[in-house]
């Protein structure tokens, strides 16, 4: 399957991380603010050595996940390891709080985190932390309704004390404030799909299918049908030519899993809209585009040419798993080339890039849509050319262009 994992821990929840200097109080707010003692909290510098995640309702925004994050001032081997732990907490960000310890002032990692923030458009409040002991003079106009505009931008700021409580609910308003400035409220399917429709979605059910459920871009799209009042009716590729049979009329569109391309689009009939699951994830994510046209780079391999194979979420494989078995396997035989490959999965993604002549990622179900444009743009930066799986598998089948056909008129790239 394209995904194992059967839902996400926080893939398409509002991702809010906390910033700040060591010992500014991040971990401290952040209890405060989920009412929840998640964090561990020390008056020693350098406390939080991972990123810690939890999952929140914050209205009237709805739920968020909240990243602690190692102080952006760490230093030494090991803290900037720490660091660059913030700065991938960074990548995934839609919004941030940045905490400025209020009895210190400014200091020169809370500028630079400013502007990164600002260099990467995400929205974020300044959080004026140990309020309650004192503010500096350099705090600016920054009361609980005013602006941080000591960072040289008009952000909403607010003087707090996760110890005392002091303004953690105004904290809480700013904070959707912001986080909903960063949501787009993207639709999976959009406007490929119309009420009345009907839509096959073609669900293998091999034993790499996880057991009693389905994967989550198959749960998102059976929601986002069913949203637009179209008609979602769910087979295997073995049962596929008795749904067409089921019904009146030629299905409006069919979702398949891009490892069944072949076998489904040999029942067909090729005037039938057809297109998988991952390449509509990569449209829902934003990438869409840009991975459209490194798909080509495979028809450029060479022999010993190492492919990196990247997976958002980490399972047990399988004896036919797709990224480690199927897709090599197509790769091979389409281009007749000897290839070396490499896999990560989860959170890991290479930040040395110069290894590889091309990456293919899965469809980042687990990701959310600005980690996965991190990491394209992470490959952009290198020179290297991204795609996905979807795309590529249809490429290996000779269905690429029938594959994207259903994004013309405009759609390709919708978000």
């Amino acid at each position: 399957m394209e995904a194992q994992s059967g839902a996400s821990v926080g893939a398409n929840k509002i991702h809010i991380s906390f910033l700040g200097a060591m010992n500014a109080g991040k971990s401290s707010l952040l209890n405060a603010v989920t009412s929840q003692d998640m964090s561990v909290v020390s008056s020693a510098p350098g406390t939080t050595t991972d990123p810690v995640k939890k999952s929140m309702e914050l209205l009237p925004l709805g739920p968020v996940l909240l990243i602690d994050t190692p102080g952006y001032d760490d230093s030494g081997e090991l803290g900037s390891l720490r660091v660059q732990k913030t700065m991938d907490a960074i990548r995934q960000s839609d919004a941030a709080v940045l905490v400025v310890d209020a009895t210190v002032g400014v200091r020169e990692c809370d500028k630079k985190a400013a502007a990164l923030l600002k260099e990467k458009a995400i929205p974020f409040v300044v959080a004026w932390n140990k309020a309650d002991i004192g503010a500096p003079s350099d705090s600016g106009d920054s009361g609980v309704s005013g602006k941080a505009a000591v960072f040289g931008l008009e952000t909403p700021a607010v003087f707090v004390s996760a110890k005392t409580g002091l303004n953690i609910e105004d904290l809480k308003e700013k904070i959707a404030l912001v986080a909903k400035s960063s949501d787009s409220k993207k639709e999976f399917i959009g406007g490929l799909v119309k009420p009345g429709d009907t839509v096959i979605l073609v669900i293998p059910t091999d034993e790499s299918a996880p057991k009693d459920r389905i994967i989550l871009p198959q749960q998102m799209a059976v929601r986002s049908v069913i949203d637009k009042g179209a008609l979602a009716l769910s087979c295997n590729p073995q049962t596929l030519d008795a749904a067409l049979r089921s019904i009146k009329k030629t299905p409006d569109l069919v979702i398949t899993d891009s490892q069944a391309f072949s076998s489904v689009a040999k029942i067909l009939p090729k005037e039938t809209p057809l297109t998988s699951f991952s390449i509509l994830m990569a449209d829902y994510k934003g990438t869409l585009r840009a991975e459209v046209d490194a798909v080509q780079k495979i028809k450029e391999l060479k022999d010993n040419d190492l492919v990196l194979i990247s997976e958002g979420c980490s399972h047990r494989r399988q004896c036919a798993d797709i990224g480690t078995v199927k897709l090599p396997a197509a790769l091979k035989k389409f281009t007749g080339k000897d290839l070396r490959f490499e896999w990560t999965s989860g959170q890991g993604f290479p930040r040395d890039l110069s290894p590889y002549a091309l990456a293919i990622h899965c469809g980042a179900c687990m990701l959310n849509a600005r980690e996965m444009q991190g990491r394209l743009a992470l490959a952009k930066e290198s020179g290297l050319p991204m795609t996905n799986y979807g795309m590529a598998l249809a490429l290996c089948s000779g269905l690429l262009e029938r594959s994207l056909a259903v994004f013309d008129g405009g759609k390709l790239g919708r978000h």
